[in-house]
């Protein structure tokens, strides 16, 4: 359910309110935007008189939501979210640049890689260091060393660290990461997402290789019914009957997720193409659909990586696709027009 309240609720009786409505079994999220307050009511709201509420001055209007998702819906949150990561921020108008190797595999491969994306205009750095593969005897990443080489890089350029995490047991190794990664398969890992809604680091979820938009959302939301309210979701592409791309890229989650939710919205075209010569595209497709953002593999040796070197760009091919993709989206901020 949704109360929204008139412009001049005054903060005492808002307070009032929420203390009253918390009497009755439910849970109250605020949402303060610049021409409303919208609270949204979570729990069994079925025994909550609407016309009581409607009725009270300080109200406008009362909707019950249909949708399953509550803390992740845009009718909840009208404004968009901006979570902040490290020392940057993703959405609310800015393009965020996520670019590193998928598995990190020294130290000295991972820091000249962060170097390198940084220059380009990479505002964080990506990594695995625990490497979830199809095949048991594929290279499984460095593990906790893996992360100390992701520390190191972040000490060296000042790049917040994403990485992705595969199972609970794991949480105590990530309290120095900026932005914990779920990844396509664990995106219905409901006892992790709880896990992750317990703790404060901003999450990066991940769409399951054959996920709906609505389940995706509910992932979402087992993060945020915790209390982490600092989720981004992240399309990587899905598995259709195709088998020339690795998977099929799905654009329009873009501008249906923003429709949906308030939650950033990033694209993953390394993932969903695996190929490099289609992530230039495919990233810059992505961009004018409206992403918040895009997180790109980036390799200084491709032939030679221990995992998915077919869809890394090199770092010079990078510095030349990131400007292009800052200039595209600065131009579609400004309304599509040249100043």
């Amino acid at each position: 359910m949704i109360v929204v309240l008139k412009k001049n609720a005054s903060p005492e009786r808002l307070k009032s309110l929420v203390s009253w409505l918390e009497t009755k079994g439910v849970s109250v999220h605020s949402s303060v935007g610049e021409a409303h307050t919208i609270l949204g009511l979570v729990g069994d709201t079925s025994a909550l008189d609407i016309d009581l509420i409607s009725a009270l001055d300080i109200v406008e209007d009362v909707k019950r939501v249909q949708e399953p998702y509550k803390n992740a819906n845009r009718k909840f949150h009208p404004e968009d979210t901006v979570v902040p990561v490290g020392n940057t921020r993703v959405g609310g108008g800015s393009l965020t640049l996520i670019a590193g190797p998928c598995s990190v595999e020294s130290e000295e491969q991972v820091v000249g890689i962060a170097r390198a994306v940084k220059a380009a205009g990479a505002t964080m750095l990506r990594g695995g260091a625990f490497k979830p593969r199809t095949s048991p005897y594929s290279f499984q990443g460095l593990g906790a060393r893996g992360l100390d080489f992701l520390k190191s890089a972040r000490a060296e350029t000042g790049l917040p660290i994403v990485t992705e995490i595969m199972d609970i047991g794991q949480l105590s190794l990530f309290a120095d990461v900026d932005l914990i990664q779920v990844g396509a398969r664990n995106m219905q890992n409901f006892d992790l997402l709880k896990a992750l809604g317990r703790q404060e680091k901003p999450v990066l979820l991940k769409r399951g290789l054959s996920a709906t938009y609505e389940e995706w959302l509910m992932s979402a939301e087992y993060v945020m019914a915790g209390g982490n309210e600092n989720v981004i979701l992240c399309e990587r592409g899905i598995r259709t009957f195709e088998t020339y791309t690795r998977n099929t890229q799905d654009l329009a989650a873009v501008p249906v997720l923003k429709k949906l939710s308030h939650l950033p919205v990033i694209i993953d075209p390394s993932h969903a193409s695996g190929r490099s010569w289609l992530v230039p595209p495919m990233a810059t497709a992505a961009v004018a659909a409206g992403a918040d953002g895009l997180i790109v593999e980036v390799h200084n040796d491709p032939e030679h990586a221990l995992c998915d070197g077919a869809q890394s760009l090199r770092p010079e091919e990078f510095a030349a696709l990131a400007p292009r993709l800052c200039a595209l989206h600065g131009f579609l901020a400004a309304g599509g027009e040249t100043k």
